[in-house]
């Protein structure tokens, strides 16, 4: 599409996923065996857009692991002293974009099933979209006409072309002002959501993926139960609803229980 273009943030700290996130970005944390980026440039692609032209992605923390895993398929925004959250981001791109709508989506939103392209269907190119779910409690904080936000929006070219490159969140430079201005429409989204944000949100979106079996790249000579085990990872002992990271190691007499394994002895709880 000649009139859209794609930005997928990557650039955050993933704190809460601490200390999985210490060493690897949390966009490059991989939920079914694959890294989270790599789901999120595939729902791009389901909206026809990939290739460095019509797809960016931005990077900050942990910045050249991002970069050395995208390589050449989409264009790269390095935010080198800090990440510039999810407003900054997109100001930072602008040139890039230039004068197109922008499909903005978060690398750590897992999410299966239903249409997210329904955020295109009959779309005017002036509205805000956001992609939503409904929510039985409407007194929460942060919703948009009853729903939570799951992951992506739509930016028309003239909520875009002034935004700043400083620090800041679309929440606040878009969303509400364009609520406000009667000037935002949410897209309901009937599939699952997930926010991986923490160990818990990470492990469910793993086990959703996993389904009720498992999902095995890796060697297993122990028992496994409705787990995720990665390329390169060894089972010896027991794992059940757990995610055993790619190249970790599970010695024989261990047992883990929803729990996310990295390396040899990092273990974080999941419940």
């Amino acid at each position: 599409m000649a009139d859209l273009c794609a930005v997928v943030l990557a650039a955050g700290e993933g704190q809460r996923l601490r200390p999985l996130t210490d060493a690897v970005p949390k966009a490059l944390c991989p939920v079914g065996n694959v890294p989270l980026l790599d789901l999120a440039l595939a729902r791009v692609a389901g909206f026809g857009l990939s290739g460095p032209a019509d797809v960016a992605v931005n990077a900050s923390y942990l910045g050249d692991q991002v970069v050395a895993h995208i390589g050449d398929r989409a264009h790269l925004s390095v935010e080198p002293d800090r990440p510039l959250g999810t407003s900054g981001g997109i100001g930072n791109l602008r040139d890039w974009i230039g004068g197109r709508g922008v499909l903005v989506g978060n690398a750590d939103a897992y999410l299966a099933g239903g249409d997210p392209r329904a955020l295109l269907d009959g779309w005017d190119g002036e509205t805000v979209r956001l992609l939503g779910q409904p929510v039985e409690d409407t007194s929460q904080v942060g919703l948009f006409s009853g729903h939570r936000f799951v992951g992506f929006s739509l930016l028309p070219w003239h909520r875009v072309r002034d935004l700043g490159a400083a620090p800041a969140e679309l929440v606040h430079t878009v969303w509400r002002p364009a609520e406000a201005a009667g000037e935002l429409e949410v897209v309901a989204f009937d599939g699952v959501f997930i926010d991986t944000g923490t160990p818990r949100d990470y492990l469910a979106a793993n086990l959703h993926a996993a389904g009720d079996g498992n999902l095995v790249a890796g060697t297993v000579t122990g028992r496994c139960v409705r787990s995720v085990v990665g390329a390169g990872a060894t089972v010896a002992g027991d794992v059940t609803d757990s995610v055993v990271w790619p190249d970790a190691v599970v010695a024989a007499g261990e047992r883990l229980d929803h729990v996310i394994r990295a390396g040899r002895q990092l273990t974080v709880a999941g419940r």
